[in-house]
């Protein structure tokens, strides 16, 4: 698809978003953070931050409905299994020619392997939660989750 980011930059993006810890209000903050924009641009999305298997943020947009939280629970379970954003798992398959449907055995709707769902990262632990987004198209859910990560990170490290 063109416009489409490449896994490595996929890749490359997880690794800036290392947090050196995460706590339930860190997980509040990041999806707190993702609802700001969205209200501020008038954005229909579903926002969810788990951390540790447990929901520790969630809200839900006019314009939303069930069909997006569907979306964030496949989402989620493809971030969680593969340790690695649901965009980057899709682009990895099919930059090979795969579909990761087809290679990894995992059903659509159970793993849903579309932009919008990025794991959290603590420094010296490796993943601890996901962040995801549903609403818009793939690569807009994930840039938005992006945008967020970024401002969030410069602020710590400032």
């Amino acid at each position: 698809m063109p416009g489409m980011p490449s896994a490595q930059t996929l890749l490359d993006q997880e690794k800036r978003f290392v947090f050196p810890r995460l706590a339930e209000s860190d997980g509040i903050r990041i999806g707190r953070r993702i609802l700001e924009l969205a209200e501020a641009r008038d954005l229909p999305v579903t926002v969810e931050v788990r951390r540790l298997g447990r929901v520790v943020f969630r809200a839900a947009r006019e314009g939303t409905n069930a069909e997006n939280d569907m979306y964030l629970a496949g989402k989620a379970r493809v971030v969680e299994r593969f340790s690695h954003s649901s965009f980057y798992e899709r682009q990895r398959h099919a930059e090979s020619g795969g579909d990761f449907t087809r290679d990894t055995g995992l059903p659509f709707p159970e793993f849903a392997p579309f932009g919008g769902g990025i794991p959290l990262l603590v420094e010296g632990e490796g993943p601890v939660g996901a962040v995801m987004v549903s609403g818009l198209a793939q690569e807009d859910d994930h840039a938005l989750i992006v945008e967020a990560m970024d401002s969030l990170l410069a602020g710590a490290h400032a």
